[in-house]
């Protein structure tokens, strides 16, 4: 790889790094191409990305921002798996490191600059996405509207049941 090419690799993981709500790192090692290619095809239909670039590149693109911590995760042959959302990559890469024993996760990064652990990222991927988020807040927000108008109902309705209960007593 010359060097051009070089910097423009360390310029994309700045930006991955920095952009991502977090950045999950695995080994990868004995995997097959099948195996990578499903687990690419997992992560593409949540909108995450699975990328191998070179651990020199990835330290120099963290440039000591995560210590040591974080240069650490860059010792054996690596892949990052990336999202906007944190919880996304994390979710996937744990399911798939429970049915894949080649597939192994070292650690994470959140935020370009707070290192994780493997169970930190296992930890990160029980949390509910921000989509079931959004869900469980829309749902909230909806139950006191939904009773308020039940409760506004009910006497409207008790009243026509009465007048009902009248109407067929006075034809009996």
């Amino acid at each position: 790889m010359d060097r051009a090419k070089k910097a423009e690799s360390i310029e994309e993981l700045k930006s991955v790094f920095a952009d991502s709500g977090s950045v999950v790192v695995a080994l990868y090692s004995g995997m097959t191409f099948v195996e990578m290619a499903d687990l690419r095809l997992r992560l593409r239909k949540e909108g995450a990305v699975l990328r191998v670039f070179k651990n020199r590149l990835a330290q120099k693109a963290l440039a000591g921002s995560a210590g040591e911590a974080g240069d650490a995760l860059f010792k054996f042959p690596t892949v990052l798996a990336y999202a906007n959302d944190p919880v996304t990559a994390a979710k996937i890469a744990a399911q798939y490191a429970k049915e894949n024993d080649k597939f192994k996760i070292v650690g994470g990064i959140m935020e370009g600059t707070t290192v994780l652990d493997a169970n930190g990222v296992k930890a990160l991927a029980t949390l509910p996405s921000l989509d079931e988020l959004r869900g469980k807040l829309i749902g909230l927000l909806q139950a006191p509207a939904t009773k308020v108008a039940g409760v506004l109902q009910a006497p409207a309705g008790q009243l026509a049941r009465v007048f009902n209960a009248y109407a067929t007593k006075e034809n009996a």
